[in-house]
C-alpha cells in the first residue's frame, strides 16, 4: 500500500481524534468509540478504554501476502498509537467478522485473564479487551443505561440477555429496589455478578442472577410484577445450551409480549437490536405505546456509525 493511503489514515483519525476526544473530555467520558470503517482501505472499530485501546479488523479480502498485511498493519497501528498517544503494548487487536447483530458476543478466544476497571459516570465495569471478540461494556448504550439509573429508583427491573450486567448496575445505582439478571452464558452472568459487586451491591434478596434461556424463561414470569424490563437480544442464536433457534425477526412480538404479560400496568420496556433490516412489528404488539428512542440514545460518538434501534414500550 501507497504512503498516500497511509497518508490518508493519518489525516482522518487526526481529524476523528481531535473531535470526539475534545467531546469526550468536556462530557468527562473516558471509554469511547473513535473511528469505525471511516476509509474503506482502513477496515478498523478503534474504541478507547481508559488508557487502552481495542483495535478490530473487519475480515475482508484484502489480496495482501501474509507478510505484507503483517506490514501493513505495523504501518497502521504506529499511526495509531502516534495520534492517540496510547502506546503499543496497551493496543489490544482483534479480527472479527461484519455480521448483523452481535452473533459473536460469546466467542472466547484464550484463558488468559486481561481484565481491568472502567469508570463509566461514576461507575465501575470490567473489561477484557484481549479474551473475548467483544470487551465487556456496549459503549452504544451509554445513554440508554443512564436513562435506565435515572428511572429505576422503587422500581422492579428486568434485565434480560443481560451479558455482563451493566444495565443491571446502573439499575442498583438508581435506586431500583430488585433487579433481575438473566443470561444464558454462566460466565456473562458470573461477569454480571462481580460488576454488581465492584460498585457494591451485593443483596441477594435484591440482586438475582438466573442462568436461563431467555425464550423459555419468560414463559415462567409472573404476571404484572416488573415495572421495567431490559432487552437487547443478540439477532440470532443457536446455541446448544438453547431449547430453540432466536432469530430477533421472527421472534420479537413473542418475546416482547411474554415481557409485556410480565409486566405492570404503566410499566416499561427498552428493548433493542443490531438487526439493520429490522422491522418491528407494531400491529402485533400489545403495547399501549411504542416510541423510536434510536437516535435519542445515540452518543455522539456513534453518530451515522450505529447500525442498532432501540424502542420504548409501555403497557
Amino acid at each position: 500500500m501507497t504512503d498516500e493511503k497511509f497518508s490518508m489514515l493519518h489525516n482522518r483519525l487526526t481529524k476523528v481524534w481531535r473531535h470526539i476526544h475534545k467531546h469526550a473530555k468536556r462530557q468527562g467520558i473516558n471509554c469511547y468509540r473513535v473511528y469505525d470503517h471511516d476509509l474503506p482501505e482502513f477496515p478498523f472499530c478503534i474504541e478507547l478504554y481508559g488508557d487502552k485501546l481495542y483495535v478490530a479488523e473487519y475480515k475482508r479480502r484484502h489480496g495482501m501476502m501474509e507478510e505484507e498485511h503483517d506490514n501493513w498493519m505495523e504501518k497502521s497501528l504506529a499511526i495509531i498509537s502516534e495520534i492517540t498517544g496510547i502506546e503499543k503494548e496497551n493496543i489490544f487487536l482483534k479480527l472479527r467478522q461484519r455480521k448483523p447483530g452481535r452473533l459473536g458476543q460469546y466467542q472466547k478466544y484464550d484463558e488468559v485473564q486481561h481484565e481491568f476497571i472502567v469508570e463509566e459516570n461514576g461507575l465501575q465495569f470490567l473489561v477484557n479487551l484481549s479474551d473475548y471478540l467483544d470487551t465487556g461494556l456496549f459503549l452504544d448504550h451509554r445513554i440508554t443505561r443512564q436513562m435506565m439509573r435515572e428511572q429505576s429508583k422503587g422500581k422492579k427491573v428486568l434485565n434480560l440477555f443481560a451479558y455482563t450486567g451493566s444495565f443491571s448496575v446502573y439499575a442498583a445505582a438508581g435506586g431500583a429496589d430488585e433487579v433481575v439478571t438473566v443470561d444464558l452464558s454462566k460466565t456473562y452472568l458470573g461477569w454480571a455478578e462481580r460488576n454488581l459487586k465492584l460498585n457494591n451491591y451485593s443483596d441477594e434478596v435484591k440482586y438475582q442472577f438466573i442462568h436461563a434461556d431467555v425464550k423459555q424463561y419468560l414463559k415462567t414470569l409472573p404476571a404484572g410484577y416488573f415495572d421495567i424490563i431490559i432487552m437487547d437480544p443478540p439477532t440470532f442464536s443457536n446455541s446448544k445450551r438453547m431449547g430453540d433457534i432466536l432469530d430477533i425477526q421472527r421472534d420479537h412480538v413473542g418475546l416482547i409480549n411474554d415481557c409485556i404479560k410480565g409486566l405492570k400496568k404503566g410499566g416499561a420496556i427498552y428493548f433493542s437490536t443490531n438487526f439493520r433490516k429490522f422491522e418491528l412489528d407494531t400491529t402485533a404488539i400489545n403495547s399501549a405505546a411504542i416510541k423510536d428512542i434510536t437516535k435519542a440514545t445515540t452518543p455522539f460518538d456513534f453518530e451515522g456509525k450505529l447500525f442498532r434501534y432501540c424502542f420504548h414500550l409501555t403497557k
